[in-house]
């Protein structure tokens, strides 16, 4: 999409939007946009300068999109093996290609698109993608690392068209660009496989799609306008789809649309059938439309992921039985629970798991020192379980015995298959959580004591009934002490392997999280049924995924000697990330921030703040101001308002969160400030310029600001990455480094020289023939060191837009001709010196 034609930058007056402030004041308004331009008087431009200024715009675009993508790919391949998250996101890549199922706290969408792109470049999945710093070797992993790149390298075209609509300036939208292409953390975050270059691409589309549909106010209901608006659900679904984060772009957009919709239903003009249109338009798009892609992206995920993986564990019994390869697909067991049945106890509370035991003992110091009980989410034979009654040690299988099933009520005893150790708790405190009682395995080959002794109780059911697998939900109460077996939730440390506490809880509130069901069931006894009815609808599915997902955000602690950040670290650059290498030997790779970028973006923030509420005070007081002086400040109250908005609502709300927070999670926050920061700077810049001094000296001022700004920013890439100097460098075959060129006395003489050409040129302006002979030697010299005759065409156009950026009003369409016509005249005897004539 090509940048929207507008104003200059002094000539920033918003156009009132209709009904914003009432009929009568937008008529007002109108009548004083429309004075002040028949004031200016205007002619129309020429149809070649409307060509000229869109064809540049374009090429604008497209250098910065360019740069954008060289930075992002420079060096991609490098290095060679995993890098931080890539081990996780790498192999989810991998159990989509294989089809096999597995959990994580995320939405699926970033890791299917990973997962797409590995495929597409001929990954085929079998790279295990254990730890970081395992070499990829053969593995193709280029197109997963490409694909993150390439929507990474998207965030500064879109930042800079974003910054181009909301404040009609281009050096606004040219320094936004700049401090997101020179940002070494953008970079570094752009370049893996990762799914915050997939986000941070989300949630910048939809911006930029709501800052377009806005532009389009005086077009409703025109195809440009329903582009944008339907592009911005589709962004919002594809934000939320990725991370839950996305809410919060999800919330701007919303409080967007409320603003909207308010102040239509205020404008008088309008019919009430007419605001339900909008109404309806807006509920389609930004609410149907999104929900019906992310429901979507869940049908392709369940689809796709039919086989039995890791992720098992974490869902309900009736989950599983749809995956082919669990030992619950296509199964048929038993019905009813019998005494000497062997069974897998599952707890009802979301990703707690199996009821589990193993040798190991608790340590010295926590409770009896006896074999530790445990829930784990994964399949394992120290899940099984045999259950027994309480008061018999005869085997309930011999043939010679009837069956007997148990039933609600019934006083039982669960003896551990692998060790023969019974469940057993007392009175001793559980390891982790206080005033609840611990659970272990005790005894010896069965035998043990009373606190062996548990009641078992199916949920809202009576005395006697039976115990259905999978469906009864039960209760195990400690027939000693009273209490309800359940787990906590609680990660117990290293001894415990990092598994679940089990404790007895003498609180009898029935929660999920002392309520279980039996899901394997084997009793060569019983005849066995089909499981297949039990199968889940999608909605449950859907339904059972979400609250996976949030108890596994909920649950994400930091990790022993695990490293963090906290929030206030993030502005201020505090701390980075390492993504690879330990030692000197190692490829080393470190995501932090550009200072330069990220202290400017700070001050931003904090110079905003300022500005704008003497600005808005001021306004508010109703005091008088130039045309040009308001149409700035109009840019920085609403174009500048509305990213900080976005900075707020990405970046307050981890102050919130009690999961385990990194550095990266700053990063679509940043994305905002880089942006108020543009719109920042190029407007007090204009507005110190038109206060200090005459349109020469502003003029000054105000290029010399935006210079100082992004040479700023250039010079800090530079010093960070050498490799990159080649790309940006001024005749980089004869300077090694920025500051060589910009301070060596060839480049300032060359300088000198440009300025006295022009000089001349608009001294003899009346009798150019003079400069005839002058101006071909000077051709017949660029022409000598390498220069193309085609070059000047560009220098012609980049000329004449600073100088309509720069003069702003005053640039009129004849002032344009006159520059036109005199570097036409000046290129065209200069290419005589091409010609040899």
């Amino acid at each position: 999409m090509p940048p929207a034609t507008g104003g200059g930058l002094a000539e920033t007056e918003l156009r009132p939007r209709r009904g914003r402030c009432g009929p009568q004041a937008t008529r007002a308004a109108d009548r004083d946009v429309a004075a002040r331009a028949a004031a200016r008087n205007p002619k129309r431009p020429a149809r070649g300068s409307r060509r000229f200024e869109t064809a540049s715009r374009w090429a604008l675009l497209a250098l910065v999109t360019l740069l954008s993508f060289a930075t992002r790919f420079h060096r991609l391949d490098e290095p060679p093996h995993i890098c931080w998250d890539e081990t996780h996101f790498g192999k989810m890549g991998s159990y989509y290609i294989n089809r096999t199922f597995f959990f994580d706290v995320h939405p699926p969408l970033g890791k299917m698109l990973i997962g797409l792109a590995g495929y597409l470049s001929g990954y085929d999945g079998t790279f295990l993608f254990q730890k970081p710093g395992d070499k990829y070797e053969h593995h193709s992993y280029m197109g997963m690392r490409g694909f993150c790149a390439f929507l990474g390298s998207w965030l500064v075209p879109f930042a800079y068209l974003t910054v181009l609509d909301l404040s009609k300036s281009l050096s606004a939208a040219l320094l936004t660009a700049a401090l997101l292409t020179f940002d070494t953390g953008c970079l570094t975050l752009s370049q893996y496989i990762l799914l915050d270059p997939i986000l941070m691409f989300f949630i910048m589309a939809a911006m930029l799609s709501m800052v377009k549909y806005n532009s389009c106010v005086d077009r409703p209901f025109s195809a440009p306008w329903w582009f944008w608006l339907s592009l911005t659900g589709v962004s919002l679904a594809g934000a939320l789809g990725v991370k839950f984060v996305g809410l919060f772009i999800i919330l701007q957009v919303g409080l967007n649309t409320i603003a909207d919709l308010w102040y239509l239903f205020g404008d008088l003009s309008l019919s009430l059938v007419t605001v339900g249109k909008h109404l309806t338009a807006r509920v389609l798009c930004l609410i149907v439309l999104p929900l019906a892609l992310y429901t979507a992206t869940f049908a392709v995920h369940f689809m796709v992921l039919s086989k039995s993986g890791p992720g098992d564990g974490f869902f309900s019994s009736a989950f599983q039985a749809r995956l082919s390869g669990n030992n619950l697909h296509n199964a048929s067991i038993p019905e009813h629970l019998a005494y000497g049945s062997v069974i897998t106890v599952k707890n009802l509370q979301m990703a707690i798991g199996y009821l589990h035991s193993h040798r190991h003992l608790y340590p010295e110091g926590i409770g009896a020192r006896q074999q530790q009980v445990t829930t784990y989410l994964h399949k394992d034979y120290n899940n099984l379980w045999i259950i027994k009654k309480h008061n018999t040690n005869s085997d309930p299988l011999d043939p010679s015995f009837p069956v007997e099933f148990v039933r609600h009520g019934d006083i039982i005893r669960l003896e551990h298959k692998e060790t023969s150790r019974n469940l057993h708790s007392h009175y001793h405190e559980a390891p982790l959580t206080r005033k609840h009682y611990q659970v272990t395995g005790y005894g010896i080959n069965g035998t043990g004591d009373s606190n062996d002794f548990w009641r078992i109780e199916v949920v809202n059911r009576k005395f006697g009934n039976r115990i259905k697998v999978l469906r009864s939900r039960i209760r195990l109460i400690h027939l000693v002490t009273g209490c309800v077996l359940g787990s906590s939730g609680k990660v117990l440390p290293k001894w415990g392997w990092e598994q679940l506490e089990v404790t007895c809880t003498p609180y009898l509130k029935e929660t999920l999280n002392s309520i279980w069901n039996v899901e394997d069931h084997i009793n060569p006894k019983l005849p066995n049924i089909s499981l297949n009815v039990l199968q889940p609808s999608f909605p449950e599915i859907l339904l059972e995924s979400h609250m996976v997902m949030i108890w596994g955000n909920n649950g994400l602690k930091p990790k022993d000697n695990e490293f963090t950040s906290k929030p206030w670290h993030w502005p201020i650059n505090y701390q980075g990330l390492r993504f690879s290498g330990v030692n000197d030997t190692d490829f080393r790779v470190y995501l932090l921030g550009n200072p330069v970028v990220w202290w400017l973006n700070l001050l931003s923030i904090a110079l905003y703040l300022l500005s704008g509420s003497i600005i808005a005070i001021a306004m508010q007081r109703g005091t008088r101001v130039p045309a040009e002086v308001a149409g700035l400040s109009q840019v920085l109250l609403r174009g500048g308002g509305q990213v900080l908005l976005g900075w707020m609502l990405h970046y307050f709300p981890f102050f919130l969160m009690g999961r385990v927070l990194y550095f990266h999670h700053y990063f679509p926050a940043m994305l905002f400030s880089s942006m108020l920061t543009g719109i920042l700077w190029d407007t007090l810049l204009r507005l110190c310029a038109w206060g200090l001094a005459s349109w020469p000296l502003a003029r000054g001022i105000h290029v010399a600001g935006i210079l100082s700004l992004l040479l700023g920013t250039a010079y800090r890439l530079f010093a960070l990455e050498p490799d990159l100097l080649p790309l940006f460098q001024y005749n980089y075959r004869q300077f090694s480094s920025p500051e060589d060129c910009l301070s060596s006395p060839e480049f300032l003489d060359h300088i000198r020289k440009v300025m006295l050409v022009i000089d001349a040129a608009v001294t003899n302006v009346e009798d150019l023939s003079s400069l005839e002979e002058y101006l071909v030697s000077l051709g017949r010299k660029h022409r000598t060191v390498g220069v193309k005759l085609s070059s000047f065409s560009t220098v012609g156009e980049s000329l004449l837009y600073m100088l309509e950026k720069c003069l702003g009003p005053a640039f009129t369409p004849a002032t344009r001709a006159a520059w036109s016509q005199l570097y036409g005249a000046v290129v065209q005897a200069m290419s005589r010196g091409w010609d040899g004539e």
